[in-house]
């Protein structure tokens, strides 16, 4: 501002007298006025529509004087000052010294990024650092006219915006909602809307639980240097008193963040605590280096303060590099179960795993493609009872060769063949070999044949008839089964000659498959597909689990589709159905997406399986959703139904106001029985964020023009 109007008043006195204008700085600006004349020797004046421009600066008002005399310079309004940063100063007359530094403004308004407006009785200019304001009010809300009251509003007798800083400080200060007084603060500081990072309190909430009672956060944020920062939130309630903290910190290469809270409640006799950590760093020749850390001292904590649904936590680090022909990833796991009725100590709950695979293309792409892979998987208990407490030890080598043809009639042939060596050691199971050596020679044949065809319409239609033939060799070692539990039988494995999850496990003997895919796009913005495909061996292999789709010698019937518009629907769903057209396994998930609302709904059917030590079914409905009532107001919901028991295990609804000057979001939650807590609970949470500050955000998109 003062290089401005020095500027312009360089410019403006070039027609004065040599010795005049020796005084004045050389800046140059634009200026335009209607009028711009000389009164006397000492005072220059510049009336109608003056506008001035320099460095971005817009300065906008309906006269300047400048007296040399006195060294002043007096602005009449309407004044308007637009800087390059967002900042608005609007005022009706102004007093200034030459270094523009000093001086004050009356009547005056002072915009902050387009969103906090300081409106006082006078606004005084210190040392070109600090503005002083009497008789303020600030608030971040739209006012159209002197008698429209904002939402909310910050009145105090006295207010100093620091900018080098970017703080505001207030002085008796009154909070006012719809000009009702709220409560009063002796002083207050806030950050201005451009301030990123500062040391203060954040947003606080209100909770309210069946478990904890009616309770208060308050976060309270401390920036250490540029890189890191240090967030402490107390939580108190009639039930509990807990520190809640959050440290995070940026390197050049990499991010680390650790979230953590210790608590004294009634729900336990104990001190109880968690603390999670997690951060990637990017090594040099292309390695990452990942880790995470959960822990928790007591099984229902993280439910009982809504930290985390997980049931069972991981603790790893990992080491991992992707290239184009080649990936490495080696990890180091541990893991806690929070499970009721689980014990920790006959899981695995230390596992190290290591992956190297490599391709090579041997006399180019007529040459096919060999692949080696290299792997090597451990996991440990602490048990040391016998089968319980099994520790197991695995080594994995595999090389195999693929190569693809197209034949007359568009025909596709593919021959795979390849050679596996697994070692297995196992401790503390007298019903497992100590030490199995197996060679596992495989060759496959697999044929496609797709065929395309347009409607009059212009849709395309893919139709794709699969098939394969393959054998696997080599003896069925008597190990222990403690990876492949769980398969997925898919459309990604239809054709695969093993489809356990781990090679702990391999199918052996002489199989098939055959499919059928179909693939459609219409002109109109409709996509869909369709997968039928189904598994046929030469004889059951035992290591399949009665739902896994695979137990007997003919395989269930895979169906999988999916159809999606461009308007915003989509449907997914995928089922194994079996010999007596039931299905074991199915889900299903739909969304609709509009600018209006978001709607999706899913359902998942697992039958009873012993073996994935799943004694009882699970039958599932899930749905989840937000309706946009108007600009301002937002529904939403989500909620999951356990149909075997017929009732709700997860309810939850909320609703959301949002315009240029706060966010308030209220929600209300019932938990039920869950496999880690006994106990239901139901929760309410409530914040208020007010728009302007750094603390709460911009809400540009929210911003109400006023109407003539």
């Amino acid at each position: 501002m003062r290089r401005l109007l020095a500027g312009l008043l360089a410019l403006c006195l070039l027609s004065a007298p040599l010795q005049a204008r020796d005084s004045l700085p050389s800046e140059t600006a634009v200026l335009v006025a209607d009028s711009v004349f000389l009164e006397g020797d000492t005072r220059l004046i510049a009336t109608g529509n003056v506008q001035a421009l320099q460095d971005g600066t817009l300065i906008t008002a309906s006269q300047i004087v400048y007296d040399r005399s006195t060294d002043s310079i007096t602005i009449t309004g309407p004044i308007r000052i637009e800087e390059p940063g967002g900042t608005i100063l609007i005022a009706d007359q102004a007093e200034l010294d030459q270094s523009l530094e000093n001086g004050i403004l009356n009547g005056a308004r002072l915009v902050l990024n387009q969103q906090l407006q300081l409106a006082a009785v006078q606004l005084q200019r210190v040392g070109g650092r600090y503005t002083q304001l009497s008789k303020v009010a600030a608030t971040s809300c739209q006012v159209c006219g002197p008698n429209e009251t904002p939402l909310w509003q910050i009145r105090a007798k006295r207010a100093v915006h620091d900018q080098e800083e970017r703080q505001i400080y207030f002085d008796d200060a009154q909070f006012r909602v719809l000009d009702v007084p709220v409560f009063y603060l002796p002083r207050l500081r806030l950050p201005d809307p451009t301030l990123k990072r500062a040391q203060g309190f954040l947003i606080p909430s209100i909770r309210q639980t069946s478990l904890l009672g009616l309770g208060l956060k308050l976060p309270y944020f401390i920036p250490i240097g540029d890189h890191k920062d240090l967030t402490v939130t107390p939580y108190v309630s009639v039930e509990t008193t807990t520190l809640e903290l959050r440290y995070r910190q940026a390197f050049r290469r990499g991010d680390v963040e650790f979230n953590g809270a210790v608590s004294r409640d009634t729900l336990s006799t104990d001190l109880r605590g968690y603390f999670f950590g997690e951060g990637a760093f990017a090594l040099p020749r292309d390695y990452t280096l990942t880790f995470d850390i959960e822990a928790v001292n007591d099984r229902t904590y993280l439910e009982d303060y809504d930290y985390s649904g997980k049931s069972r936590l991981d603790s790893e680090i990992a080491l991992t590099r992707v290239k184009r022909d080649a990936f490495f990833d080696t990890r180091l796991t541990h893991y806690q179960s929070l499970r009721a009725g689980e014990d920790n100590s006959l899981i695995p709950s230390i596992a190290a795993d290591m992956t190297y695979e490599r391709r090579y293309f041997p006399g180019g792409p007529r040459g096919g493609e060999l692949r080696l892979g290299l792997a090597s998987h451990a996991h440990y208990r602490w048990s040391e009872v016998d089968v319980d407490g099994r520790d197991v030890a695995r080594i994995t080598g595999d090389l195999s060769w693929q190569k693809r043809w197209t034949l007359p009639m568009g025909l596709r042939l593919g021959l795979t063949g390849g050679l596996a060596f697994d070692a297995v050691q196992t401790w503390q199971d007298s019903t497992a070999d100590y030490r199995t050596d197996t060679l596992t020679p495989a060759a496959a044949v697999e044929l496609r044949w797709p065929l395309m065809a347009r409607t009059a319409g212009g849709t395309m239609h893919l139709i794709e008839p699969v098939a394969m033939i393959g054998w696997a060799g080599g003896d069925r070692p008597n190990t222990a089964n403690d990876e492949s539990d769980r398969v997925e039988f898919d459309e990604g494995n239809l054709l695969s000659l093993s489809r356990f999850p781990a090679a702990d496990r391999r199918e052996r003997g002489a199989q098939a498959a055959l499919g059928l895919r179909w693939r459609a796009k219409a002109a109109d913005g409709w996509h869909a597909g369709l997968t039928v495909g189904r598994v046929f061996r030469e004889e059951a292999d035992a290591d399949f689990s009665a739902t896994s789709g695979l137990e007997g010698a003919s395989s269930n019937w895979l169906i999988a589709g999916q159809v999606a518009w461009d308007q915003g629907f989509g449907l997914t769903a995928r089922g194994l159905l079996d010999a007596d057209q039931r299905f074991a396994k199915a889900e299903a998930r739909a969304a609709y997406n509009t600018d209006r609302f978001d709607i999706g709904a899913g359902y998942v059917l697992l039958g009873a399986d012993t073996d994935e030590d799943r004694p009882d079914t699970i039958s599932e409905w899930t749905f989840d959703g937000a309706y946009r009532v108007s600009r301002n107001w937002t529904l939403s919901t989500d909620f999951r139904y356990d149909l075997v028991s017929d009732q709700f295990a997860r309810a939850e609804a909320g609703i959301g106001y949002r315009n240029e000057c706060v966010e308030v979001d209220f929600s209300a939650k019932r938990r039920f029985t869950s496999s880690s807590n006994a106990d239901p609970s139901t929760s309410f949470g409530l914040t208020v964020a007010l728009k302007g500050f750094s603390t709460g955000g911009n809400a540009g998109a929210y911003t109400r023009s006023c109407r003539k």
